[in-house]
């Protein structure tokens, strides 16, 4: 039934074109905007999560996984990363990628925005559970939090109105952990443009570092000298890579 209508359609068009000919170019028009429509349903349509998953993992076992048993052989016996990296959950981001990290080299946290709520049993305790193992059993040397350009979790925040109103059960909550760094950007920046304000509050990560202080055995660790906390910016756009640690000493940027 779909093919016979189908060539009916084809039939009356083709028909149309044969009577009215000075059609064409409007047809052109309309067939090129039919034809990239239903490229994309197909394309659409072919993707499958679960032979994309199977591939991944084959790839990875192949290339990486069996070229590596000394490695992974190691790893079996337990790990002993040398960081602790929050980063967004933003799916353009992913620190190994970024910094090419190895498996083992590195205890990941993400989340949105990248954010460091401060010390809190109960608020909180998803987090603070993951940089307590870090840092008591994992014994982590350096904390790095990384945010990144056009990070949505900050133009979230820097969107929540003044009278706190919120719009969604959990994401304004979350990201006000960083308030701070939104009212300090507002106040010294209020002549830019919002998407500036966004950028420039990227830097959030600066109350992410204060709030790691309020956990009682990092900031022992950092007193102790045995945990240095690092803030760092990731910029996709341009390709580059800022890194700074607790008294702002910034290194050079790193660019492609």
């Amino acid at each position: 039934m779909g093919n016979e209508s189908y060539k009916e359609a084809i039939a009356a068009l083709s028909k149309l074109f044969s009577d009215k000919a000075d059609l064409g170019s409007l047809a052109t028009a309309k067939i090129k905007q039919i034809t990239a429509e239903l490229e994309a349903a197909a394309d659409r349509s072919q993707f499958d999560p679960v032979r994309r998953i199977e591939t991944g993992f084959l790839h990875f076992k192949k290339e990486k996984y069996e070229k590596n048993p000394d490695l992974y052989g190691a790893l079996a016996k337990g790990q002993s990363p040398k960081f602790l990296v929050f980063a967004c959950s933003d799916s353009r981001v992913c620190p190994s990628h970024i910094l090419d990290f190895q498996p083992g080299e590195a205890f990941m946290v993400r989340n949105i925005a990248n954010m460091v709520p401060p010390y809190d049993k109960l608020k909180y305790s998803g987090v603070g559970a993951a940089i307590e193992y870090a840092v008591l059993h994992l014994k982590v040397e350096n904390i790095v939090v990384i945010g990144h350009s056009c990070c949505g979790g900050i133009k979230g925040l820097m969107s929540i109105p003044d009278d706190g109103t919120t719009a969604s059960d959990f994401i304004e909550q979350w990201v006000s952990i960083c308030a701070p760094a939104k009212i300090k950007v507002k106040s010294e920046n209020n002549e830019l443009s919002f998407s500036e304000q966004c950028t420039n509050c990227e830097k959030a990560v600066n109350v992410s570092l204060g709030n790691l202080l309020t956990y009682p055995f990092v900031r022992e660790a950092v007193v102790k000298k045995t945990l240095v906390l690092n803030g760092a910016h990731y910029d996709f756009v341009d390709g580059k890579f800022d890194l700074w640690n607790l008294n702002f000493q910034i290194t050079p940027t790193l660019a492609v």
